[in-house]
């Protein structure tokens, strides 16, 4: 099986890996849950059983590192939802770049 450079997968071992995270971003989709989020995003994380890597990366938006820890983008969208955080700047995030560079080397805006 061949690797690209810093890109993680996404298998068996990382779904298991970033359950945790996945299932409450998941949860997301529950307006309370939205909710409790925004009131106190520790506590909400706490009581999903998020490790303090988990936690750090959800509380500083931390895409890339989200998805190193088994995040799938599916459900870290959900994540983003909340802030709102555009696609793009997590597209950015992934790639290391800057994300006005990103919009236009990737998507050819200026």
């Amino acid at each position: 099986m061949s690797t690209i450079p810093e890109t993680p997968l996404y298998d068996r071992a990382g779904s298991i890996r970033g359950y945790r995270m996945n299932k409450m971003a998941m949860s997301l989709g529950i307006p309370a849950n939205r909710e409790a989020f925004k009131a106190d995003e520790a506590a909400f994380l706490d009581s999903h059983g998020l490790s303090e890597a988990e936690k750090t990366a959800v509380m500083t938006r931390d895409w890339h590192e989200m998805v190193a820890l088994g995040g799938n983008l599916f459900f870290i969208l959900k994540i983003s939802a909340i802030d709102p955080t555009p696609m793009t700047r997590i597209g950015a995030a992934q790639a290391g770049m800057d994300h006005d560079l990103f919009l236009q080397q990737r998507l050819g805006k200026l």
